[in-house]
């Protein structure tokens, strides 16, 4: 992935990492994370009051001369309208949840380190992500290496795995095969995708079917997985950050965006940023980890992604290859 401000990092770039992002200081400051929760409830209410209204409405009342017959379609529209927003208000649950255990994941991750895009960073991010007896461990251990993409896949492996030790996912070994990091070149399997130029994640989640992906910082959510861009380049010229969202915060000098990562000068942790200083951002939701599947149907290598470590494009590109 890109290389980030010049006056922030060597312009040094490794093969197995193309990402690194990040170049303001810590700021201190109080953040008002989202309710996600809330939507969910909403929606249910509105759906069911939907419902009891389209059942006061019957078509009985229609027959008998006490309504005009005209409610009776206002009736059938009501109930499309009920079904639609429980719907809605299931999806929005189902969302909500996986955010929360992606939040726990980044919990239990450890604190500080070393950013660094070294060969000793790639091998300490695959024996911290091992693959054993079907079953992934993910245990960054001492001294903490890092950089960004492979901070954040750590996290997207560790809620894949909880999500199988609770019973709520299952997936076959070919699957969980393609989830390992080894030398994959930029587009190429799960993690070359992820770790690639411009939006590998983002392009991902579209190609699978993982999730949904959207630019509206009014729509993210803490928990979400964001792909932030510093310029307005993607591929051969851009910089960016691989990070999770946190939520925004005021300040006097505006609105600033926290989010977790390994960022350089700390590691592992999390950071905030004056949102002016972000150029594009794209967030990515998980809602179907078990689409997964789809990756042993895939291309090998995705065409697009592969290109951008040559190739200039742009954020309007980025966008329509991830169906936004």
């Amino acid at each position: 992935m890109s290389i980030a401000n010049t006056h922030d990092l060597p312009g040094l770039k490794a093969h197995f990492v193309r990402t690194i992002i990040d170049h303001d200081e810590i700021v201190a400051g109080a953040i008002h994370l989202g309710e996600p929760k809330h939507v969910g409830i909403v929606a249910s209410l509105w759906a069911r009051s939907i419902f009891v209204v389209a059942t006061v409405l019957g078509c009985g009342s229609c027959r008998r001369g006490r309504l005009p017959p005209q409610y009776c379609q206002l009736k059938r529209t009501l109930a499309v309208l009920s079904t639609i927003a429980l719907v809605h208000a299931a999806e929005a649950a189902s969302a909500t949840g996986l955010n929360s255990l992606i939040l726990d994941q980044v919990h239990k991750m450890p604190s500080g380190g070393k950013y660094s895009v070294s060969h000793v960073a790639k091998i300490k991010l695959q024996s911290a992500a091992h693959f054993e007896s079907g079953k992934f461990f993910v245990i960054p251990t001492k001294p903490y290496v890092s950089f960004c993409s492979g901070a954040t896949y750590l996290v997207f492996i560790r809620t894949i795995e909880q999500l199988r030790d609770s019973g709520e996912l299952k997936l076959d070994y070919a699957t969980l095969n393609q989830l390992i990091i080894r030398d994959q070149h930029d587009g190429e399997g799960v993690w070359g995708r992820w770790n690639a130029n411009g939006p590998g994640t983002a392009r991902l989640f579209y190609e699978l079917g993982l999730g949904r992906n959207f630019t509206d910082f009014e729509q993210a959510q803490p928990g979400d997985f964001m792909k932030i861009f510093w310029n307005n380049n993607v591929g051969q010229r851009e910089s960016g950050h691989s990070v999770i969202f946190l939520g925004t915060s005021q300040h006097p000098d505006g609105e600033y965006v926290r989010f977790w990562s390994s960022n350089i000068g700390m590691g592992y942790g999390e950071k905030e940023v004056p949102r002016a200083k972000i150029a594009n951002a794209i967030f990515s939701r998980l809602e179907a980890p078990a689409n997964l599947i789809r990756i042993n149907n895939a291309p090998l290598t995705d065409s697009y992604l592969g290109s951008l470590l040559r190739k200039k494009s742009n954020i309007a590109e980025a966008r329509q290859k991830c169906g936004i």
